[in-house]
């Protein structure tokens, strides 16, 4: 992924921690994210990776540092000096979170069709036949059949609700996604569908993304970029091939040793 040294990046975090009580979960975090640029954020379970997501997602208020997101005019804005209406405007449109566990990023007792359209309805979109035309659209766009439109969710395998997960998140056309182990829970078979399908879009959409993930694989799939936590701190970052060929801290030695053991 190159940039353009004078365009802004479209996320800037800086120094950015999060404690609970006197506990320091995660610790004086800084990178920047460019437009169509897609990062791994890659550690061990309690590495503070998920934590750091949601504070940067605005899901969890951070202790110290700053968020700083590009508006459509190309100025970054602290996303924390927003107003609570204008940061969940921002997660409706410009953003998107793909959960792990997909039941929690959906409605579970309404048809598929309705999930995936409710973001445009949540932007002022009511014309019935427009909204189910475009529903239909993004269900086949996650190799979902149109003749599911109607069926809940509750009736869908893993796989399949993880895709309408997904295409509900991105039927607005977000520029920046964020992804908090997504194929995590998934049969092997499932898992590689959906990050072939992942891949396709983000690079079809120029989407820019945050995934969080355990496995190396995933982040070397997807990302160009990665970055490493133990223990709440960013112990390495660099291009994702670069860091899994040639890891530099012992720690992220450790990660790609253990996945190379037979």
């Amino acid at each position: 992924m190159t940039h353009i040294d004078n365009l802004p990046p479209l996320l800037r975090v800086q120094n950015l921690g999060c404690a609970y009580g006197a506990r320091t979960v995660v610790r004086e975090i800084s990178f920047d994210l460019w437009p169509g640029e897609v990062l791994a954020v890659v550690g061990e379970s309690g590495s503070g990776k998920s934590t750091l997501l949601n504070a940067v997602a605005a899901r969890h208020t951070p202790s110290t540092g700053q968020v700083a997101f590009a508006l459509k005019d190309g100025d970054l804005q602290d996303i924390y000096a927003m107003t609570e209406a204008q940061r969940r405007m921002l997660a409706r449109t410009d953003w998107g979170f793909v959960h792990q566990n997909a039941a929690d990023g959906l409605r579970m007792n309404v048809s598929a069709g309705a999930n995936v359209a409710e973001r445009l309805m949540a932007l002022g979109q009511r014309h019935y036949g427009n909204l189910r035309a475009q529903a239909t659209d993004w269900l086949e766009r996650v190799e979902i059949s149109p003749s599911r439109i109607d069926d809940r969710p509750d009736t869908f395998s893993g796989g399949m609700r993880q895709r309408l997960q997904i295409a509900r998140n991105l039927i607005t056309q977000p520029r920046l996604v964020f992804m908090d182990e997504p194929t995590s829970g998934l049969d092997v078979s499932v898992q590689a569908r959906l990050l072939d399908m992942l891949r396709m879009l983000t690079r079809q959409m120029g989407l820019a993304a945050i995934i969080v993930t355990h496995d190396l694989a995933v982040a070397r799939l997807l990302a160009q970029r990665m970055l490493v936590m133990q223990g709440g701190v960013a112990v390495e970052t660099g291009l994702t091939d670069q860091v899994l060929d040639d890891p530099q801290h012992p720690y992220t030695q450790l990660l790609v040793s253990s996945v190379l053991q037979p």
